[in-house]
């Protein structure tokens, strides 16, 4: 079988290190780790800053009010009217090492719940172990739900809002989570192992999900059970990856010069938004 090779174009130059990008309210919005900002960019590839977010990680994702969830330093930020940044939740006391990638359920008994994961150790100079996943609630508690995976990266809701898919970087697999009640993740099992270092990641609407992969330099798009069904090869590394624009079908990927973790920060702004035409739309995301 021939795995379909889409052509990737680029929408904005200029980054330092583009990572969670979400396209909310008709725009792409992106946070450069490199350059401590989260910014937007429309599909004409204008860009606007936002706001400064002092902090290596960080990630967003909206909430079902509308307003954006930032992870911050141990922190989960409501970016609030006026681009302020104020506290929403402390995660301090479940962890003290890097907080990463961030999601919030749209839909089901648990909207409005975010999930934060957590990398356990000092990346990348810390002895490896493994990290975490804590959920935080509409009203800012927080607690941990899941332990055990292998450096947790970009995360997935279905449409549902019954069933998270995290990206085990470390573990070279996507991993499913049954969402609970009460918010908790139970059924643990693996949803596909993948050829590559999965980083961020998005779910489309035929239940396939893409994902970024820094030293294979490609966006992939693989089916339950870990089937490749496309993928955008790239000459730089890919970091993260969001369906969005007009119809849903732009696949935008988040790519920079990986010279290796020494390099996390530095001023070289190799760091772009491409884009690609994918074959399905991006997952449906309710918030009704």
């Amino acid at each position: 079988m021939t795995i379909p090779a889409l052509e990737a174009r680029t929408l904005l130059n200029g980054l330092v290190m583009g990572e969670s990008p979400r396209w909310w309210n008709g725009r792409l919005w992106v946070c450069d780790w490199g350059a401590r900002e989260l910014l937007t960019v429309d599909m004409a590839g204008c860009r606007e800053t936002i706001v400064a977010v002092d902090a290596l990680p960080f990630c967003i994702d909206p909430r079902p009010d509308d307003r954006l969830l930032i992870s911050a330093a141990g922190q989960v930020l409501l970016l609030a009217p006026h681009r302020q940044l104020k506290s929403h939740a402390d995660l301090s006391s479940l962890s003290d090492k890097p907080w990463n990638e961030i999601v919030v359920v749209a839909s089901g008994k648990g909207r409005g719940n975010a999930y934060v994961n957590n990398i356990g150790f000092d990346f990348p100079h810390g002895e490896v172990t493994t990290g975490i996943i804590a959920l935080v609630t509409p009203d800012g508690a927080a607690r941990q739900v899941a332990d055990g995976v292998a450096f947790p990266n970009g995360m997935a809701i279905t449409p549902d809002g019954e069933t998270l898919i995290l990206a085990e970087s470390y573990g070279q697999c996507l991993t499913a989570f049954d969402i609970m009640p009460d918010g908790g993740l139970s059924n643990r099992r693996i949803w596909a192992e993948v050829d590559g270092h999965p980083d961020g990641i998005c779910l489309d609407a035929e239940g396939a999900v893409w994902y970024a992969d820094v030293p294979g330099r490609r966006c992939v798009r693989v089916a339950e059970g870990g089937a490749v069904l496309a993928r955008v090869d790239v000459d730089r590394g890919c970091f993260s990856c969001a369906l969005g624009g007009p119809d849903g079908t732009t696949l935008f990927i988040v790519a920079a010069d990986w010279r290796g973790p020494q390099g996390m920060g530095q001023p070289s702004r190799t760091g772009v938004v491409l884009t690609a035409r994918a074959p399905a739309p991006a997952a449906a995301r309710s918030y009704g």
